[in-house]
């Protein structure tokens, strides 16, 4: 089970600082992402087309945004400066889910070794929460977008997220105890290297940057489509950490996702 307990905190603090700036008078947008993810983790390896193609699932998520650029409390555009004109903050809650594999050479048909066949038996999901903040920045001028000067309003943005993750991993090899280290690739537990396996929860944070753009379809909604990259802290994310030159660097994760953005005032 998610440790949403951990979020908590996180969640007060900030909610307590949109409470300050709220007292600020800016207006606020409030919005609906999902779409496809692609976790690129130590199953299968790290630039192999057809694993990060191959384990993927979705994501959903509430976006809140403040909008420095106009008023609620006057209907009014703030003061005229390049800060209010070209940026957003972006809160967020999200959750992203996948079903992992190992896809490839290594469990090629045509491999019949042992190792090949605790692989194929190998499987797993990463199960994440997301809750954190990234400043959007907009090229062109949030005043004219809204005033229909252009529908199209693309952005970049960078963040950190704090993650509380729970994954899941078994195996059909062997007795299919996930608990026995014997039932997995062996080359994971040679040598000095800690136990590869570990399906506890855990919480960790990530940076997280993105590219989109949004289109005007009235002048209180706007659809968004945004490519996310998410880096995370941690490499226990799918429950599997491994120090094997093939993939022993950190999970991250690339979402597509599509939005609705409403404005609220």
């Amino acid at each position: 089970m998610l440790k949403i307990k951990h979020l908590v905190p996180l969640l007060f603090i900030l909610l307590a600082s949109k409470a300050s700036v709220a007292q600020l008078g800016f207006s606020h947008e409030i919005g609906i992402i999902a779409g496809p993810t692609a976790f690129k983790s130590d199953f299968g390896e790290r630039l192999d087309l057809e694993t990060n193609a191959g384990n993927s699932g979705i994501g959903i998520g509430l976006v809140h945004y403040i909008n420095f650029a106009y008023r609620a409390d006057c209907n009014c555009y703030t003061t005229d400066n390049f800060f209010n004109d070209h940026f957003k903050l972006r809160t967020e809650i999200s959750w992203n889910r996948a079903k992992l594999e190992h896809i490839g050479e290594w469990v090629d048909a045509s491999r019949t070794s042992i190792d090949a066949d605790r692989l194929r038996a190998h499987n797993g999901v990463s199960n994440n929460l997301d809750i954190g903040m990234q400043l959007e920045y907009f090229p062109l001028s949030i005043r004219s977008f809204q005033a229909y000067a252009y529908k199209l309003a693309p952005f970049v943005s960078f963040g950190a997220h704090y993650v509380s993750y729970n994954p899941q991993v078994s195996t059909s090899f062997g007795t299919g105890d996930s608990t026995n280290l014997n039932n997995f690739y062996a080359p994971w537990s040679a040598g000095n290297l800690p136990e590869p396996i570990d399906v506890n929860s855990g919480t960790t944070w990530s940076i997280v940057s993105s590219i989109g753009v949004r289109y005007k379809i009235s002048p209180v909604a706007d659809l968004m489509l945004d490519l996310r990259g998410q880096y995370y802290f941690s490499d226990w994310i799918d429950g599997l950490n491994h120090k094997l030159e093939s993939n022993k660097h950190n999970d991250w994760l690339v979402w597509l996702n599509f939005g609705y953005i409403y404005y609220l005032d």
